[in-house]
């Protein structure tokens, strides 16, 4: 399957402000996120981290103590500024799209990149990591390997029409990063200049 694209010949200048990295934990908007934001000369900002730096916590910590709620309720927060900001790269995390509030700015303030891979490969990039709420149980126990593979079908299958709604798809596989940063970069050129 080729990367796919929706984008409008001709965007609304609000809309090149913004570059939306989407796509489920694993799939590399952290990684890539920096590396595209330097290419096409933006700042990057990384929702995750940015809300563990503003708390002091990690994710997994303002999960267990405070719940999901507290933590959708910071990630809103922080879309919400992060979207009047110019020039800007945001990796988003897994679930910040899913929110219905956050999925109407992302979509009315920036060109949305959703970062797909499959199941299986997802799988493989977390499996090991610990550094997830989604990777964990209820009281915060790493899920063994069944019960992850489980857990990454489910979770993919709710998240994956939202993130189809991006402006273009791009394939992550197994392909080095650079090369994707290039194909990002290779579309995104012609609607940001």
């Amino acid at each position: 399957m080729k990367s796919t694209t929706r984008l409008m010949a001709s965007l609304p200048e609000v809309r090149r402000e913004r570059i939306y990295l989407t796509g489920f934990m694993g799939s590399g908007k952290s990684t890539i996120g920096p590396i595209l934001a330097n290419t096409i000369g933006y700042d990057f900002a990384d929702i995750d981290r940015t809300i563990e730096r503003t708390i002091g916590k990690s994710v997994n910590e303002i999960f267990l103590e405070s719940g999901e709620d507290r933590f959708r309720s910071l990630e809103r927060e922080l879309v919400a500024s992060l979207s009047a900001r110019p020039r800007l790269v945001i990796a988003l995390g897994g679930g910040t799209i899913m929110d219905a509030e956050n999925f109407r700015l992302i979509i009315a303030s920036g060109i949305v990149v959703y970062l797909k891979s499959t199941p299986e490969q997802i799988f493989r990039r977390v499996h090991r990591r610990d550094d997830r709420p989604m990777l964990r149980d209820q009281a915060g126990d790493r899920l063994d390997e069944d019960r992850l593979r489980e857990r990454i079908n489910h979770l993919y299958r709710l998240r994956e029409p939202v993130y189809a709604q991006a402006d273009f798809i791009v394939l992550t596989g197994d392909r080095r990063v650079g090369l994707t940063v290039d194909e990002i970069v290779r579309i995104l050129l012609p609607h940001i200049e």
